[in-house]
C-alpha cells in the first residue's frame, strides 16, 4: 500500500493506494496517529484502494471519531468494490462518502 499525504493548514488530505488490509491497516493507523492531533479535517481519497478488510475499516471508524468532534473525515473517489464493503458494513451510513 501506498499512502500519500499533504497538509494545508489543518486541512489533512491522504491518498491511499493498493490493499487496506491486515498487513497494511498499521501502517495507515501510524500514519494516521502522528497526523491526525494537528488536523481539523481529514479527506481520504480512495481512488487507488483495490481492497478493504474489516482491519481497514477498523483504522478509518477511528479516524471518523477522532474527527467527528473536529472538522470531519470525507472519503472520496470510492470504487464499486470498497463501496460495495461499505454498504454491506453499514459504514456507508456512518461515514461522508462522497
Amino acid at each position: 500500500m501506498t499512502i500519500t499525504k499533504k497538509q494545508n493548514g489543518t486541512a489533512l488530505e491522504i491518498a491511499i493506494e493498493g490493499r487496506l488490509d491486515t498487513m497494511t491497516a498499521p501502517q495507515l493507523e501510524a500514519e494516521l496517529s502522528k497526523s491526525l492531533p494537528e488536523a481539523d479535517s481529514l479527506v481520504l481519497d480512495c481512488a487507488g484502494l483495490e481492497y478493504i478488510s474489516s482491519a481497514g475499516l477498523r483504522v478509518l471508524l477511528t479516524a471518523h471519531k477522532a474527527l467527528s468532534r473536529k472538522g470531519g473525515m470525507t472519503v472520496t473517489h470510492v470504487n464499486e468494490i470498497v463501496q460495495e464493503v461499505f454498504e454491506v458494513t453499514g459504514f456507508s451510513d456512518i461515514l461522508n462518502i462522497e
